[in-house]
């Protein structure tokens, strides 16, 4: 499928991408003014990974801002990373997002799914199990091959993920999305779900992105991250350990 971009003259990007694969995604999501685009990004790379198992899941990102508030270390902003949110869904479960769509309404104590009745815990270890996620980074500062922390206000939590090289990071989310994983990608100001690959009209390669912003824009919602921006940009990635090893 080509995507035809209006771009003014003095703009010198590319003026069409063609898909070479979009994989399934729930429907695009608005954080409206919050900074919680982590959550959003982290959830949809969940949800795109269980639609390709056949398992539809749509997830309340309400539900983990909500639990924000029992965090003692959350900054006021309400930033954080996809590895944050793995461990705060760890901690205090998730629900549907039909059950929670406004983060003023009060938090669930039970999901109801297909006749039966889970905790949020219970339901999250359905959705994202302990340890299925391994988070990435890469930093030619650190060495590779070997777990660090992400020196950023945002990792509050300090997790510590696993250095790669640059062109390996890369290599390993394109053959992820490309079977079909769901992947959150995030750089030092953004975090959003990756969903698909497409080239330009001169053959370059980008990433299509699931982004937080509603759908009142270019693309109804989806944007476009080309290889080397990605290679520049990337801070961290986040996805399942099946996807990694494949």
């Amino acid at each position: 499928m080509a995507v035809v971009l209006l771009l003014g003259c003095a703009q010198e990007e590319p003026q069409q991408f063609t898909h070479e694969v979009l994989n399934r995604m729930t429907p695009i999501k608005d954080q409206g003014e919050n900074q919680t685009c982590w959550i959003y990004a982290m959830l949809a790379a969940i949800e795109t990974e269980h639609l390709a198992w056949g398992d539809s899941v749509n997830l309340s990102p309400y539900y983990i801002e909500k639990m924000l508030e029992q965090e003692p270390q959350a900054p006021e902003s309400k930033r954080g990373m996809g590895a944050t949110l793995l461990r705060l869904i760890q901690k205090y479960g998730i629900v549907g997002y039909d059950a929670m769509r406004k983060v003023e309404t009060p938090a669930p104590k039970w999901v109801f799914m297909l006749g039966a009745t889970y905790t949020p815990q219970e339901f999250a270890r359905s959705v994202c199990a302990p340890n299925e996620y391994i988070t990435l980074t890469s930093n030619d500062d650190e060495p590779y091959y070997q777990m660090t922390d992400i020196d950023v206000p945002d990792n509050w939590l300090h997790d510590r993920y696993y250095n790669i090289p640059m062109d390996s990071l890369l290599a390993k989310t394109e053959r992820a999305v490309r079977a079909h994983h769901g992947i959150c990608w995030e750089s030092k100001g953004h975090a959003m779900a990756i969903v698909g690959i497409a080239h330009d009209s001169i053959g370059a390669k980008y990433f299509i992105m699931k982004n937080s912003w509603g759908t009142d824009r270019p693309h109804k919602g989806l944007d476009y991250l080309s290889f080397e921006k990605f290679k520049r940009k990337t801070v961290a990635i986040e996805m399942t350990k099946e996807a990694y090893h494949n």
